[in-house]
């Protein structure tokens, strides 16, 4: 028996280095030499680089965001599925140890005076029953010969780090979200004061045009219309602050905390744009995205299953081992050396006919495996994609601004005139009106495009895998 022992754990050596499957390698993806509307310079770094605290530089933006992150129940998730998956892979590092367990039993038996045992027993020992108690360490240990344990620890590695990936995947996600929720606090900011000083300017107008017809200068339908105009402006007024408070309750939630309002002391336009933010190379948001790194960590998982398949299909070789004292009388349960034994068995077992279910789930896996090279392409893809969609919002959102502020600056110097001209006898409430109404309605859409900015300023942060560290 050691002899036979001896050959199967010397076999077991020799043979535990073979792979029975070959792992798929991760595929280089096809990236582009440049984003798509990049502005080329020789600057490699990437804003991703930088850390948020140093990427935002509004206060109370900064405690929103550190709030959000210590707070946010999602995050917590996350860190608890990290814990869990860490004792999972240092529970997998024993898979290697023999399992050992310590039985004790005690038993009785009493056959049947005419079976041949209790005949035996009534004739030899006198007794109509036999008693037996058993003490022992039992030893099991299967030779990890075609690598299932070493994949099994692979998975269980690639799966403990997918989780630290998803926890960074979910912080940037909540650091872009908290970043655009306070730049449309400060637009809804900005527009609500917008249509407040519309409605004291209609205010101006309609005392005027009351005053013009208790003279009979204006018939009523210019004081319905004009009344009509301070009306319209002054409905945006609550629907702002409906969307203030709503936005406020928004950003307190994410960071985990019952709604509330915000203290703010930051104008929409006193925060500044950047110009010729530096995005980086494709190639290195492989490495930065948290998504496009857990796509690549799958592909390790997947590879493992394949291997751990393959294995079930292949001879397995189980030693066991047995020892401890024994004896069928309870006061001799424990007299050494007389009731000590001991047992030592190798086996090697091949699974011969499974209704194919091995061999299916060898093929699944290899699917499985297909798949998942399929999704890491996909997610580069899309990472791609998002990065060159915020590099042209930028881009063009700088020339709509451009754009949008001519066009106030010129409509709020007609509104100036119309006012004047009106006063003076040289214009029509019409003129006055529809001046005042343009100059309302650009007024918003500029405030909306510095958000829109700002905002796509954050999602090209995020898009490159910014806000993790």
């Amino acid at each position: 028996m050691k002899k036979i022992l001896s050959g199967l754990f010397v076999l077991s050596l020799i043979i535990s280095a073979c792979n029975v499957s070959k792992d798929v390698k991760t595929p280089k993806p096809e990236l582009p030499v440049a984003f798509r509307n990049e502005v080329t310079t020789a600057d490699t770094s990437s804003i991703a680089d930088v850390e948020w605290k140093n990427f935002f530089a509004d206060a109370t933006l900064q405690k929103l965001i550190d709030d959000a992150i210590r707070n946010n129940y999602d995050l917590q998730i996350a860190l608890k599925n990290i814990e869990s998956s860490r004792l999972l892979f240092n529970q997998i590092k024993f898979n290697y140890t023999p399992q050992v367990n310590l039985n004790v039993t005690a038993n009785t038996t009493r056959p049947s005076d005419n079976s041949l045992n209790g005949l035996s027993l009534g004739q030899f020992l006198g007794s109509k029953h036999i008693e037996d108690y058993n003490a022992n360490l039992g030893l099991s240990w299967e030779a990890d010969i075609w690598g299932k344990i070493r994949n099994q620890s692979r998975a269980a590695l690639a799966q403990y780090l997918q989780t630290d990936e998803a926890r960074k995947a979910i912080q940037t996600n909540i650091v872009a979200s908290v970043s655009q929720g306070y730049y449309n606090l400060l637009m809804l900011d900005e527009q609500l004061q917008i249509a407040k000083r519309n409605v004291t300017l209609t205010d101006s107008t309609l005392r005027i045009l009351n005053l013009q017809f208790n003279s009979g200068q204006v018939t009523s339908l210019a004081v319905q219309q004009a009344e009509a105009q301070r009306l319209a402006a002054a409905q945006l007024v609550p629907e702002f602050e409906q969307n203030i408070t709503i936005q406020e309750n928004a950003l307190r939630v994410l960071a985990g905390a019952l709604p509330s309002a915000i203290e703010r002391n930051t104008r929409l336009d006193q925060l500044p744009v950047a110009e010729n933010v530096p995005s980086g190379l494709p190639s290195a948001i492989v490495s930065r995205r948290p998504d496009v790194r857990s796509a690549e960590l799958e592909l390790n998982v997947a590879n493992a299953n394949v291997g751990i398949a393959a294995a079930n299909m292949y001879p397995s070789l189980t030693i066991t081992a047995q020892g401890g004292v024994n004896s069928f009388r309870a006061s001799n349960w424990f007299s050494l050396p007389a009731s000590l034994f001991g047992t030592v068995a190798g086996s090697i077992t091949q699974p011969i006919f499974n209704r194919k279910r091995l061999k299916t789930q060898y093929e699944v896996a290899k699917v499985e495996r297909e798949k998942t090279v399929l999704q890491f392409r996909q997610s580069v893809l899309n990472a791609v994609g998002e990065v060159s969609d915020a590099l042209v919002k930028i881009e063009k959102l700088k020339a709509q601004q451009a754009i949008a502020a001519n066009r106030v600056k010129t409509l709020q110097q007609a509104t100036g005139n119309a006012n004047l001209l009106f006063k003076n006898g040289m214009a029509n409430y019409l003129e006055v009106i529809t001046a005042q109404s343009n100059v309302l309605q650009s007024e918003l859409e500029l405030a909306s495009i510095k958000r829109q900015q700002l905002s796509a300023l954050a999602e090209l942060y995020r898009s490159l895998g910014g806000g993790w560290k």
